[in-house]
């Protein structure tokens, strides 16, 4: 595959953490483009849009209020055209349960967030960078799942 970049797809509520995500995205080595989305249902209308360019990773924070984390990680893995979307889900604080939870449903990643700006840099640009080594290489993402 010859890729000149990665769509990237970000879903959190929180201004800062959207933020922080867009700052990284744009220091980094690897081309992304990126999009941010505030819940779930601003993503899943995208993703349903005929139009919507199918992003290769989707970070989305687990513990946003309103409709759970969960529901749309399940809605979107239902979805065979969404297939060889990495989804990275991060929280702060998460039961180890949960975290076992999260992979049974189909996220590839877990990123524990860091406290700190620089912290969440290295994690993100961790991510990215395999990712970015699975997409370019034409590896099997289906055999891809990372802790942070």
């Amino acid at each position: 595959m010859n890729k000149e970049y990665l769509n990237v797809i970000t879903v959190d509520d929180d201004e800062g953490n959207i933020i922080f995500f867009k700052n990284i995205f744009k220091d980094l080595k690897i081309g992304v483009k990126s999009q941010c989305f505030s819940d779930g249902e601003g993503l899943m209308k995208y993703l349903k849009n005929c139009g919507a360019i199918i992003p290769e990773v989707i970070f989305i924070r687990y513990d946003m209020p309103g409709k759970h984390s969960m529901d749309y990680l399940k809605e979107i893995k239902a979805d065979s055209k969404f297939s060889t979307i990495v989804i990275v889900m991060y929280a702060q604080q998460i039961s180890e349960a949960e975290i076992e939870e999260i992979f049974v449903a189909g996220a590839h990643v877990f990123m524990r967030q860091p406290e700190t700006y620089e912290g969440l840099k290295k994690a993100v640009t961790e991510i990215i960078t395999i990712n970015w080594q699975y997409h370019s290489s034409g590896l099997n993402i289906d055999n891809f799942i990372m802790k942070v």
